[in-house]
């Protein structure tokens, strides 16, 4: 009979061991779908809870649209081809749920801002476009954010040849835009130039957050409109600490209104992830960059770019790696779960993630 040493009792644990962790590994395989070629996605969520994504490719703005909560989505379709769209370092297209359907924003290197409408019945028109003076939004930086049929888009502006963040209102769904109004305008002469600006609306209100350029700090700031953009108060900035830097981050971070109505922010400092409410310390929850937050169930759910993996916070404060990845954006799909978007190789990926 053959004599089972104890090295080779531990040689076979050893095997079984690494057999069993391969098992386990090759087991957890990506729940990501790919929705198609392109860059720079955007997401919205609309009253019946379907999920609109807006992206480009090339000078294609392209869309695709889920009813079942992010499980499936319809083939990518076609708004319109923008020469020189821009859709590439946080510049891209920007979609906003509105009643009666959806509207997305678009830019391109000419520094004008398109608008574009589909309405109930599904079909796409270009309406009217954003900026009341041409070739002003040449930095491409720009949001949009709805209520109803309450819009206010936000972006880098160049009219008064240093960078200043202007806004427009739409009352009706983004079919026509208001005369431009001045946001904000530093004091020191340009806010961040290429650093995106975020909107969120909420009845009447309008949160804008920024990066900013005082004193040669590349700091946060939120500034509020309490009558739907016409006039905004002052600036506040987020957090205690500053960021001394010659240069720019080429990072806005996110804003989101939890079920409270208070503004919460993310943003990134020194390769730090921070997130705070206006008035607040930041707290600091990881490493990495291009972050963005989503408030669900009155909860804020965070996701960033680490190490070139794109990973997910949920509500426990546990980590959760999605895949490789860029510029992941977060929408809540219901009380436990929430949509992450993001691109990869020109590759545009979504995840369902239960929070």
């Amino acid at each position: 009979m053959y004599k089972i040493t104890p090295a080779f009792f531990f040689a076979l644990l050893l095997v079984a061991f690494s057999t069993e962790s391969c098992k386990e590994k090759n087991d957890k395989k990506s729940s990501a779908l790919i929705i198609g070629s392109g860059q720079m996605p955007d997401v919205a969520r609309d009253a019946n809870n379907s999920v609109h994504i807006v992206y480009g490719n090339g000078d294609s703005i392209m869309y695709t649209e889920s009813r079942d909560q992010g499980k499936t989505f319809s083939a990518p379709g076609l708004i319109a081809v923008l020469p020189e769209l821009a859709a590439a370092n946080m510049r891209g297209p920007q979609i906003a749920s509105v009643a009666g359907g959806v509207t997305v924003i678009a830019g391109n290197k000419w520094g004008n801002i398109y608008s574009y409408h589909k309405d109930l019945s599904g079909k796409w028109m270009q309406t009217a476009k954003v900026n009341d003076v041409d070739s002003v939004a040449k930095e491409e930086f720009m949001d949009v954010s709805a209520d109803g049929e309450n819009m206010f888009a936000v972006w880098l502006d160049l009219r008064n040849k240093h960078n200043q963040l202007y806004g427009a209102a739409s009352s009706d769904g983004g079919k026509t835009w208001s005369k431009n109004k001045l946001v904000y305008s530093s004091r020191d002469t340009t806010v961040c130039e290429c650093c995106k600006p975020s909107v969120v609306t909420r009845g009447n209100k309008v949160y804008v957050m920024f990066r900013n350029w005082l004193k040669g700090n590349r700091d946060l700031y939120l500034i509020e409109s309490a009558n739907a953009g016409a006039t905004f108060g002052e600036a506040q900035k987020l957090g205690n600490e500053s960021w001394a830097l010659n240069g720019c981050p080429m990072d806005g971070g996110g804003l989101a209104i939890n079920n409270r109505g208070t503004p919460e922010t993310i943003w990134f400092r020194k390769n730090m992830i921070y997130t705070c409410q206006p008035g607040k310390p930041e707290v600091s929850i990881g490493q990495g960059r291009n972050c963005t937050i989503e408030s669900a169930d009155g909860e804020n759910i965070f996701a960033w770019v680490e190490n070139g993996d794109v990973v997910i916070m949920n509500l426990q404060h546990e980590k959760k790696i999605l895949g490789k990845g860029s510029m992941p954006v977060l929408k809540a799909i219901n009380k436990h779960e929430v949509l992450c978007v993001w691109e990869n190789e020109s590759q545009i990926y979504s995840d369902v993630v239960r929070v």
